[in-house]
């Protein structure tokens, strides 16, 4: 598909449109629409930019190619003056002082953002039902999950809610909705994009990350969004993407897959069949694919989730009602923290909040938190022996097609092996690209850190050999 931000520039710069009727048309869907995806609409303030918007085209002025192009916000980023709820109750009516860094890019380039999207609470779950808004429906299948954490922002993209929409990623919260929602979803390099004003999961692999429906609009948000921020320390000044680039790049010439991802028990037929049939249409291109060895599903799932349940005990240890959110009174200081955390976290936060304060906790932080931070320092080396053999590594996204909606919050456990495909290139800190071709439910395209580039371009290649 075309992108959709230079086609609705060009309809602005022609005049053929209003930035106004756009942006009210995207409202009135989103208020109309059966999918659970919206928290909030900003129509007072998306109104109001769209205005300023059409009196600069009215003057003559030049604009810029996302100005007045209407997006979606994941609940958990700050958009000062909106809610900001992380689809939890103890913020369901906490309003952002500031702005996000990534958002606050986009504004500054014109974007104009329309909705707060549902999502898991606080980023917590694979499906977009642990939220206190009401599960988010596939865009295909109402009765399917969306995937998740970020699967408002999913649908929305799916269903042309919004032009692009803006989620968080950290073990695959951006890539796994992309492809229950047949879309485009990028989990950058860690650190090309700035964290400050998302609100932390587990800070070592949190990732901004854009969805749409073309390489192309990714390429366009992903420039848009990079570059250091003195607010992260983690961030780094990276080279822009040539858009013409994509289309015009040199052919990759080696593709890997890790065996053990397809010789699974736990990977649906459908999609181990349809993944093999991608790898022999590379190979008769001309293109040498290799097998890989990797780490087996049930350790990269353990690893991952023992850092992320210690890294999200630790960031939400500073929400008990205090400064901010719904505070719950009780007779003593500590029952008030005790009650306001209990009432207002969801069942799956609980579960992961008492996960990692027990992996954290003494006599147990050494055998098994110490553990996993090794095994994460031999995924990393296990990469880099990879990308020293193969340009690109391809792999399905998830291992199962998207669940009825209840079945995962009657199974945890399920809920996240579902991440198997997915967390490993988070601990890797790589640069990942969902793709909604391949598979049923999309494929993965990843390549080595800071090398975003290569999978857009090689990504672009496959549109017509897949």
């Amino acid at each position: 598909m075309e992108s959709q931000i230079q086609k609705l520039h060009q309809l602005l710069v022609d005049k053929k449109i209003s930035c106004k009727s756009l942006i009210q048309e995207k409202l009135n869907l989103l208020k109309k629409n059966t999918h659970n995806t919206v928290n909030s609409l900003l129509d007072d303030l998306a109104l109001e930019l769209a205005v300023k918007v059409d009196a600069k085209i009215a003057s003559g002025e030049t604009i810029g190619l996302l100005e007045g192009i209407p997006f979606g916000v994941k609940d958990v980023f700050m958009v000062q003056g909106t809610r900001t709820t992380a689809s939890s109750e103890l913020l369901r009516n906490y309003t952002s002082a500031y702005t996000a860094t990534a958002i606050q890019k986009l504004m500054d380039a014109g974007a104009i953002p329309i909705v707060k999207e549902n999502c898991d609470s606080f980023g917590h779950g694979s499906s977009s039902e642990n939220t206190v808004f009401g599960a988010v429906k596939n865009a295909t299948d109402p009765n399917l999950v969306a995937g998740g954490s970020s699967g408002g922002s999913a649908v929305n993209v799916a269903k042309d809610y919004t032009v692009f929409s803006i989620g968080g990623d950290t073990g695959g919260s951006v890539r796994q909705p992309a492809g229950y929602n047949k879309v485009y979803g990028l989990k950058p390099t860690y650190g090309r994009i700035s964290r400050y004003g998302l609100m932390a999961y587990a800070s070592s692999t949190d990732c901004v990350g854009p969805l749409a429906k073309s390489i192309e609009d990714i390429g366009i948000l992903l420039n848009t969004m990079s570059g250091q921020d003195p607010k992260d320390q983690t961030t780094y000044t990276s080279e822009p993407i040539s858009i013409d680039s994509i289309d015009n790049a040199d052919p990759v010439t080696s593709v890997g897959y890790f065996k053990n991802f397809i010789e699974n028990d736990a990977i649906d037929p459908t999609i181990k069949s349809e993944f093999i049939e991608v790898i022999e249409k590379l190979k008769s291109e001309g293109i040498e694919v290799k097998e890989l060895d990797f780490f087996d599903s049930e350790t990269l799932v353990s690893t991952y989730y023992t850092l992320a349940m210690g890294e999200t005990a630790s960031n939400l240890s500073r929400l008990d009602g205090t400064n901010y959110g719904n505070r719950i009174e009780a007779e003593s200081l500590k029952e008030t923290y005790a009650l306001t955390r209990s009432e207002n976290f969801s069942e799956e936060t609980k579960r992961r909040i008492v996960g990692g304060n027990q992996v954290l906790s003494q006599g147990f932080s050494d055998e098994i938190y110490l553990k996993a931070l090794a095994i994460r320092d031999q995924i990393k080396e296990n990469f880099e022996k990879d990308f020293k053999e193969v340009d690109i590594i391809i792999s399905p996204v998830t291992p199962i097609k998207p669940p009825i909606i209840g079945s995962s919050l009657k199974d945890p456990l399920a809920m996240y092996l579902s991440d198997a495909y997915t967390v490993g290139f988070s601990l890797g800190q790589l640069p990942t690209l969902t793709i909604p071709q391949g598979t049923v439910t999309g494929l993965q395209i990843t390549a080595a850190k800071d090398r975003d580039e290569v999978i857009l371009q090689f990504s672009n290649f496959l549109k017509d050999v897949i």
